[in-house]
């Protein structure tokens, strides 16, 4: 190699080596300017417990989205219908409860056998959702339940909770329903949410529970829809959706077929919206009863709309027992399709499902409920109207009704039994109500109707 050429070689070398240096110490700056600029406008970044460097801490930023998402196979779940898998959801909820808006997986094509459980907060981060796609069977030997207890599944005390999905809770209520002796007196509600806020149930079936399928306690700006409960119209006390001191309800494009209500309204409860669902067997969609053992109960804002029902003991009703107080306003059933209903349209304050209630003089008040576009077919009476003598319901009104007897028999005792109501007859009616409600001012006895005492 000739002197030139070895010349141009030490230049072109000095040159590489200077730039490699410079880049470096470039990229040094740029990345110490970032840091700053991350500290400065949100705080130091934190790495994840177990990771030290850049790489590590990237690829984990990558898997963001598969970490948000907890499997209970991954958790020790056998998913055989046989091995208790408590356990493994327990892990999995432990583990999502940590990550805001993360998801547990139960996965299709699996049974997984779950004792009594409480998935709970309030510590848990906001919005959970456990997305069912397998189907969850309660335990049936009376060692899972010891002496007894009020409900299998518990969610509570929660920020934004929902469970959705295609799967099944199966309660497998049939060995409580047989009263053989080997379970437990109490009997418990399938699925429970107790506390939370902004709850959504969508989509999942939930069949024969021992008692009520699906319950909302104290539970505010809650969404059902798409659910489908099932279990036989003989089961005693296997309400539908049970509904207790919670407020802003919405439940709709649900089908309920139960033992018991399709859906009952408890105290406590306002602002409730029910449309589009589908009811029988069952009670129909009761309000009540309310004021058991001389208790307070309020209810108000309460519409039911566009509902059919088939096959159920009543269609709307509102119940309360006799020696409570509160009330119960502001109530509205329109456009129900009922289907040899025994009695479509009720409300009965002198409610009892002992063998024997004392009379009393107080009652919970009923005022404000319109009855609108109410037609079908009855099999024992189109209308029950039977109102305490001392506290009268009140502001009453119906329109459009077409109810006829189913069969022959039905019109034999199809006369409606309308006492102690008050209100505004708005439309002729089939049957014709006309002396049903009442037009002149109640008297209440010396008893004063306090609708403003909730």
């Amino acid at each position: 190699m000739n002197r030139v050429n070895q010349k141009g070689l030490r230049i072109s070398i000095i040159v590489f080596i200077a730039f490699s240096v410079w880049s470096s110490s470039f990229g040094t700056c740029r990345a110490r300017e970032g840091r700053q600029w991350r500290q400065s406008k949100a705080g130091p970044v934190r790495k994840p417990k177990g990771y030290g460097g850049s790489y590590h801490l990237g690829r984990s930023m990558l898997n963001s989205g598969a970490s948000s998402t907890f499997n209970v196979l991954d958790y020790g779940a056998k998913g055989d219908g046989h091995a208790d898998d408590t356990k493994a959801f327990e892990a999995a909820w432990a583990a999502a409860c940590k990550v805001e808006a993360s998801t547990i997986v139960v996965p299709s094509g699996s049974v997984f056998l779950v004792s009594p459980v409480s998935f709970s907060g309030p510590s848990c981060e906001p919005n959970i959702v456990f997305q069912l796609d397998g189907k969850i069977i309660a335990p049936t030997s009376s060692k899972s339940w010891g002496s007894g207890l009020l409900q299998w599944l518990e969610f509570t005390k929660l920020q934004g909770i929902t469970i959705k999905g295609k799967g099944i809770i199966d309660g497998q209520g049939s060995i409580w329903w047989e009263d053989s002796g080997k379970m437990p007196s109490t009997k418990p509600t399938a699925l429970r949410f107790y506390g939370s806020k902004d709850v959504t149930v969508n989509g999942i079936t939930i069949q024969n529970s021992p008692q009520t399928h699906l319950k909302f306690d104290s539970c505010t700006s809650v969404q059902v829809y798409g659910v489908h409960v099932s279990s036989p119209g003989d089961t005693r006390n296997t309400d539908g959706i049970h509904l207790q001191n919670s407020q802003d309800v919405v439940i709709y494009s649900t089908n309920l077929a139960c033992g018991d209500d399709c859906v009952s309204i408890q105290t406590g409860c306002s602002n409730v919206y029910i449309h589009n669902v589908n009811c029988g067997p069952g009670h129909g969609i009761s309000i009540g009863g309310l004021g058991k053992a001389n208790t307070k109960a309020c209810v108000s804002n309460v519409t039911v709309r566009d509902v059919t029902m088939t096959n159920t003991l009543t269609g709307v009703r509102i119940k309360t027992w006799q020696g409570g107080s509160g009330s119960v306003q502001g109530i509205k059933f329109s456009n129900i399709q009922v289907s040899e209903v025994e009695t479509p349209i009720m409300i009965d304050q002198f409610y009892c499902d002992e063998s024997k209630c004392p009379n009393k003089t107080s009652a919970v008040a009923v005022s404000g409920v319109d009855y609108v576009n109410i037609r079908g077919t009855f099999t024992v009476k189109p209308v029950h109207f039977a109102c305490s003598d001392t506290m009268p319901c009140t502001d009453v009104s119906l329109a459009t009704i077409e109810l006829e007897a189913a069969h022959e028999q039905s019109h034999l005792s199809a006369d409606p039994l309308c006492w102690e109501a008050y209100g505004d007859l708005k439309t002729t009616t089939v049957p014709p109500l006309i002396d049903c409600l009442q037009t002149a001012k109640p008297s209440t006895t010396g008893h004063s109707i306090n609708l403003d005492s909730c």
